[in-house]
């Protein structure tokens, strides 16, 4: 295995846009600079927030911008078995429980569990399988935002009532599996990341690097998200539009290029952290 090994894992609940453009670009300047490797894997662990035909128009994005997966692209949708295998080692280790209330009976009782949610199993009653979050606080160096102590502000989903399976399980069990060494991903998901090392602790295994470099903003100072209806980019500009991250990321080639291949491959030389450090917002025009 590469001694680094980064991915970029976006959600298909649209097509991509400037950005999620950003994020993937800077996760592979991350890797590619150190001569990691680096992996597409598309989060589909929700179907009811799912866009028709954003998997595939995703992968085709990227690879109109020259990001292409090392590995083959892997779809969470095709992993329960992983995830269901990670669930009976947690609930054999005391990790986990069963838990029937809903988000209004948690609301209304200050946050207060039933006395049955404690149970191991709850029979004729849908539960969602908790984890069990303890008071410690997590402490890691981020590549992006320097040292960072969290804590879990309380015990949270691993599977809802549904059936489905929640990111922060999918995630841990993807990452743990591809041996993903470095985590590089926007500023947004860092509250994430005291869930996910409380994971790693209780599954015995070693976290990897994180890093949080700031998200996109419109302006009028919202988070570039498909939440917030930012439209998808034109593969017909891809060149241009990758022209533009590099440019919000203070990388100015030095050489004319015509490809985006060769455009990634001049950033790589210059690729530094340092103009994104501690930074949680950057403007499209470059400014905080």
């Amino acid at each position: 295995m590469s001694m680094y090994r980064g991915r970029f894992a976006p959600s298909p609940t649209g097509l991509l846009h400037f950005g999620s453009l950003f994020a993937a670009v800077i996760s592979y300047l991350d890797a590619k600079s150190r001569q990691g490797e680096w992996l597409i894997r598309i989060e589909d662990i929700d179907p009811l927030r799912e866009q028709e035909n954003s998997k595939q128009g995703i992968i085709h994005s990227l690879a109109a911008h020259g990001l292409v997966s090392d590995k083959p692209v892997v779809f969470q949708s095709e992993r329960s078995e992983l995830y269901e295998k990670t669930l009976t080692i947690l609930a054999q280790t005391g990790h986990t429980y069963a838990c029937p209330c809903s988000r209004k009976y948690l609301n209304e009782h200050q946050g207060q569990h039933q006395d049955c949610c404690q149970k191991r199993l709850i029979k004729g009653l849908p539960c969602a399988i908790k984890f069990h979050a303890n008071t410690r606080q997590y402490r890691w160096l981020d590549q992006y935002q320097g040292r960072q102590t969290h804590k879990p502000t309380e015990d949270f989903v691993l599977k809802r009532k549904e059936g489905f399976y929640a990111y922060q399980l999918a995630v841990v069990c993807d990452d743990i599996e591809q041996e993903i060494t470095h985590i590089i991903r926007g500023y947004d998901l860092l509250d994430s990341t005291p869930m996910q090392l409380a994971l790693y602790q209780a599954l015995d295994k070693t976290p990897p690097v994180f890093g949080h470099f700031p998200v996109i903003i419109s302006d009028c100072g919202q988070k570039l998200s498909k939440q917030n209806l930012a439209p998808p980019i034109n593969d017909q500009t891809a060149l241009s539009n990758l022209l533009k991250v590099l440019r919000l990321a203070n990388i100015h080639l030095k050489e004319p290029v015509t490809t985006c291949s060769q455009a990634l491959e001049q950033a790589c030389l210059q690729w530094n952290t340092g103009f994104l450090f501690g930074k949680r917002e950057l403007g499209q025009a470059g400014s905080l």
